[in-house]
């Protein structure tokens, strides 16, 4: 994990309030890579006549080391090639325990010619990423993020008001002297400098194909199984696994224990915990996250601890609501008398979160340490500029409520109990690797639209939907996710969006990852919850979906806003 930023300005352009931007973007990009910083300044000038014309290229990249055994300062460096580097190889390139896998890929592209073997190589490894690459012989700079987004890259394209070109992990929030939008993941941008130099970006830009070669097995995303059930397709009554699906669970979990293997391994000490999510990123409450966190358990030392991050917040809209005080709308759905007094932080995801912990320490022998903070909400509040910030350029009310849950949840402040009835002890993680449960319910048909799918248009109705679901996932939440986890100086990991998971479950027939026939815990993502009850995780199996923000009512704190409505930032 690291922070890249990235300026290319002409060289005359040197003014007071472009060198104090610059500043404040390596400020805010270094805290994603705590452990070093480091920067590169190249001049660039085209044909002796365009001298007057040259160009100064600033990169700036901050590490969090969590491969190899040497300490890594970025960018790096050699015969005038730079490359920043924001991300992990999985699978696709052979990294030993001793290597670090930006070093190994860094000296790959030293050793290619042409644009295409570029695109080849990138298409040839999987696991979350994005870079900046300057070539020194061509004066081209490359930039991309992986197909699924799992890191975020911002760019800022040249205007007449602001005639530089930025790249940065995390911006600044919004700001007069950067327009920032998210890098598309349908290519992979070649800038060529000299093209610059003698006329404008948008001639100097070109958008290279990702690679569809052979062996190029992580280039794009993949089509949805258009298979049919039979007309006569049972519908599914239990989790004890059907006959017709037992192959299907068993390679499911095969999968999802190798990209979970994948992404707990050979990191440094004491730098792994369980980090879970319900539905979209955060919070232990869900069957997401426990099968994650069991089979976490599988390959991590049986001495070392595992934590689990769950957050609660104070909520002045449902304690009203649960005081019986709200309008005449909600008293008719929440009469008084029906509502019964709970502990102010006991919200449903930390009820159902301390109940999978005891079915964890039942299964799994080991050390849980089951973090609870809890935050008042005045914290949250003075926090909002912070993560509005960090969010950016996301900016709607529901993007501010998930993006308060995982702020805090990463964060890892709060109390441990390691046992029911003990004291609760002030404990801050220091895990900096993190799991999230993010993708299960998009790929495995976990969310009410899909039952409405088939409502509205039968199987063929619920493929289409899962098929937009994969589409969308690259532009929706995972670039603000990895913006505001990793101001904290730790970092991700995805189990369930492994190339190699996604192609999988798309490669599945329908019928075989979900049933909307079935009712809710039993049907939407019937092959996960399959899965986990045949690993012996029954409580968890059959816990229904609820939403991160509302399970940790971090959602609309300040009234009954809908969800898409933007910010005033």
């Amino acid at each position: 994990m690291c922070g890249v930023f990235f300026c290319v300005r002409h060289s005359k352009d040197d003014s007071p309030a472009l060198l104090e931007l610059c500043g404040r973007l390596q400020y805010t990009n270094g805290a994603r890579g705590p452990d070093s910083q480091g920067t590169q300044r190249i001049s660039v000038t085209g044909p002796d006549e365009l001298n007057h014309a040259a160009l100064t290229l600033d990169l700036y990249a901050s590490e969090l080391r969590l491969r190899g055994i040497a300490p890594i300062v970025q960018p790096h460096e050699q015969d005038g090639n730079v490359f920043c580097w924001n991300g992990e190889i999985f699978d696709g390139m052979e990294i030993s325990k001793e290597e670090n896998d930006g070093v190994k890929l860094f000296r790959a592209l030293r050793a290619l010619e042409t644009l295409e073997q570029v695109c080849d190589l990138f298409g040839r490894i999987e696991g979350p990423y994005a870079f900046v690459y300057y070539h020194a012989a061509s004066r081209r700079v490359l930039f991309a993020r992986d197909p699924l987004g799992r890191r975020s890259l911002l760019i800022h394209r040249p205007t007449i008001e602001n005639p530089y070109f930025l790249l940065a992990s995390v911006s600044t929030g919004s700001d007069p002297a950067c327009e920032f939008q998210e890098v598309s993941t349908e290519y992979i941008y070649c800038l060529e400098l000299l093209d610059l130099i003698a006329s404008n970006f948008d001639s100097a830009l070109a958008k290279l194909p990702r690679s569809s070669g052979a062996g190029t097995l992580y280039s794009q995303l993949c089509s949805v199984n258009t298979t049919l059930p039979p007309d006569d397709w049972p519908v599914i009554t239990s989790l004890e696994t059907p006959g017709y699906l037992t192959q299907a669970v068993d390679d499911f979990i095969a999968r999802l224990d190798r990209s979970v293997e994948l992404r707990v391994r050979n990191v440094p000490q004491p730098s792994i915990r369980e980090f879970g999510a319900q539905t979209t990123d955060q919070s232990v409450a869900g069957i997401d996250c426990t099968t994650l966190a069991f089979l976490a358990h599988k390959h991590l030392p049986p001495d070392e601890p595992i934590d689990l991050l769950n957050v609660a917040f104070e909520n002045p809209r449902k304690v009203k609501l649960q005081a019986g005080e709200t309008g005449s709308k909600s008293k008719k759905k929440h009469p008084t008398s029906a509502v019964e007094p709970r502990p102010l932080y006991m919200v449903p995801d930390r009820v159902t979160g301390l109940q999978e912990v005891e079915e964890l320490r039942r299964l799994c022998p080991r050390v849980w340490n089951f973090v609870s903070p809890l935050h008042p909400f005045d914290e949250s509040q003075q926090a909002i500029p912070v993560i509005e910030a960090l969010m950016f350029p996301a900016k709607t009310v529901m993007d501010l409520s998930l993006a308060l849950a995982l702020y805090f949840a990463s964060r890892g402040k709060g109390q441990i109990r390691r046992y029911p009835g003990a004291d609760g002890v002030t404990y801050t993680t220091p895990a900096k690797v993190l799991l999230n449960g993010l993708g299960s319910d998009e790929l495995l048909g976990g969310y009410g639209r899909h039952r409405t799918a088939y409502g509205s248009g039968g199987w063929k109705g619920v493929i289409d939907e899962l098929q937009l679901e994969i589409d969308r996932i690259p532009s929706r939440n995972l670039g603000r996710d990895d913006r505001v986890i990793s101001s904290h100086g730790k970092e991700t990991r995805h189990p369930f969006l492994s190339l190699s998971i996604v192609s999988f479950l798309a490669n599945l027939p329908v019928h075989l990852k979900m049933d909307p026939r079935a009712e809710t815990g039993l049907g939407d993502k019937m092959l996960l919850r399959s899965a986990a009850r045949k690993m012996g995780l029954v409580e968890a199996s059959s816990r229904k979906k609820r939403a991160m923000q509302f399970g940790s009512h971090s959602a609309r704190m300040d009234g009954e806003k809908r969800g898409d409505i933007p910010l005033k930032l």
